[in-house]
This record gives structure tokens, sequence and C-alpha cells, in this order.
């Protein structure tokens, strides 16, 4: 049977107040941008064509509000976003340091997007989607920790391909064992794993990346790793292949988002090939494409808004 969405990410929903300038008295000024990885990615995914969904929760507050407008406006379905009259959505400030490289400050003790339940994870709702996509955030406490592997479980169950993204913050964990413990997790589950250079050697305790995922390759048995490099690009490891596609030099302004518009332009392209027969030459595209289409996010400020259209990372790539 056809499915209804390409994709259904579950996990934070949250407002990244970036800065931007000083006011004339000297203060910092901050603009408001909505963020949170889940919806970054679909929010790449809609621009693509691709249809999309969210499962999560936001306070009944003015950043809920503009939250669930904003998901609205870029077209990712907003039925499973569900609004907490007691607790305010999450806020993070986004403190950015001259080369690009940032540190959060999160407003979460708790926040809206916590307050999901397993009782509001809907199988039916789950069984409707070609890939189901989570990270760590939505497991960082008990009751949404449940209600992420019920969605996980349901999802797997409807035959979805199930793609996960730690990206640790070390901050919002109670102990960094426990942030392992749930990364690893995530690797017992997943089809496809995004991992990013300082991740995979957090999780693998190993210094050089290829010994870290062929730690990973071992004991969870991934059939797609992809490892983000920043800067330096990429790699696949898929089937015993190793391919690997240096990143585009843009003018960088800010690096949030990069890693999850990458994340979704690799589920773009895999939703329009045979995962289960990828050739190293497709492997190449596929990362030449996402590196590209990060690339250009770390030009814009935010990333939901951010996201390039098919035309302009092609551009990029034809440079």
């Amino acid at each position: 049977m056809g499915k209804t969405f390409d994709v259904i990410a579950m996990g934070e929903l949250l407002i990244d107040f970036t800065m931007n300038g000083q006011s004339e008295q000297g203060n910092n000024l901050f603009e408001a941008c909505p963020g949170g990885a889940p919806c970054n990615v679909l929010a790449l995914l809609n621009k693509m064509g691709k249809k999309t969904a969210f499962l999560g929760k936001v306070g009944k507050d003015q950043f809920g509000t503009l939250l669930r407008g904003t998901l609205d406006e870029v077209g990712i379905d907003t039925t499973s976003l569900l609004t907490d009259d007691e607790v305010n959505t999450t806020l993070a400030f986004v403190h950015t340091f001259p080369d690009g490289d940032r540190e959060f400050s999160f407003y979460r003790n708790p926040g809206a997007d916590m307050m999901l339940t397993e009782d509001e994870v809907d199988p039916e709702f789950l069984a409707q989607t070609k890939i189901f996509h989570f990270g760590t955030l939505s497991m960082t406490h008990d009751g949404v920790r449940a209600a992420t592997k019920k969605a996980v479980k349901a999802a797997k169950e409807g035959g979805a391909l199930i793609s996960f993204d730690p990206n640790l913050r070390e901050p919002l964990w109670s102990s960094l064992d426990l942030a392992k413990e749930q990364m690893e997790y995530g690797f017992s589950q997943c089809d496809i794993l995004k991992i990013s250079d300082n991740e995979i050697q957090f999780v693998s305790g190993m210094e050089d990346y290829d010994d870290g995922i062929r730690y990973l390759q071992e004991k969870y048995h991934i059939p797609l790793i992809l490892l983000t490099m920043g800067k330096d690009g990429s790699r696949a490891y898929y089937k015993g292949m190793r391919v690997e596609r240096s990143g585009f030099s843009v003018k960088t302004i800010e690096t949030t988002g990069a890693g999850d518009t990458f994340g979704g332009s690799t589920l773009n392209y895999l939703l329009e090939h045979d995962f289960d027969n990828l050739t190293e030459e497709q492997l190449g595209e596929l990362l030449i494409f996402a590196n590209a289409a990060a690339a250009i996010v770390t030009t814009r400020k935010g990333a939901i808004r951010a996201m390039p259209k098919r035309d302009e990372v092609e551009t990029l790539m034809r440079q």
C-alpha cells in the first residue's frame, strides 16, 4: 500500500535565539529562529518536494504559536504537533564564535518538547511513513524516551526505514553515560545513521574515524553510516564500501542546521533510489549533493526557513 508520508520525524521543536548584532545602547540583539534538528531535516525534504510530518510538542505560548505557524508555512504536516498547556516552549540561545562554531544555552527545565508521553504516540500515524527519523534529544528524560521507543517500534512494524542522528548536546544530559546509552539504543534500531566526527569519537572512544565506524558496524550492523566532518566533507560506509567527498568552500556565517541539512539531503536521495542496492557512484552523488546543501545553509541565519532549493544546490555543485 502507498504511504501518506515520505518522512515522519519526532523530537524537539524550539526557538534558536541567534546573535544579531547590538543595539544603539550596546546590548546584544537576538533573532528568534524556529529550529530543532528533526524539523530542520523535514524542512529540507519539503524544499525537495517530499511529504513530511512532525510528531512533537510545543507550549501554549507565543513561541509555540510561532513554531506551529512556521511548520504550516513550509508545508510540514502538524496534525501530530501537540500543545502543552502548562509547560513553555523550549528555547536555545546560540552563542557563535568568530570561526562560525557555537555553543548552546538551553531553557528546558522542563520544556514542552520533553512532555510528549507514550499515550500520545499513535502507531497508525507512524505506519504511514516510508522513513522515520529521530535523535537523542527526545530521549533525555523518561517519559519522552518511552514515547520515542514506542514510535520507533510502530514505524518499524509499519515497514519504515529508521533514520537516526544522535545530535549530542551535552548540556541537556544529566550524565554523559546516559547520553551514550541512548545513542546505543539508536544505533541498535537504525538502518541509516548520520553521525558527526566528534560524536563518533565520543561513542567509540577512538581517535580515528574509520576505526570508530568499524566498531559501530561490527557491533550494530547498521546498513548505511554517514559521517560528517564539517568543512572537510563527509563519508558513506555501506556494504564494505567507503566513499568520501570533500566539502564546498563558502562564506560561513554560522553552522546551525548544517548537519540537519546534510541529513535531510541524504534521506531525500535515498527516497529516490533503491536503498538495498546503492552503488559506489550513487553514494558519491548522495554525498556531493548533501555537502553542497549543508554548505549553503552555513551562509544563512537559522535553519528551517534557510533551506536551499534543488537548483541552488545544483548551481553550487557545478562550481
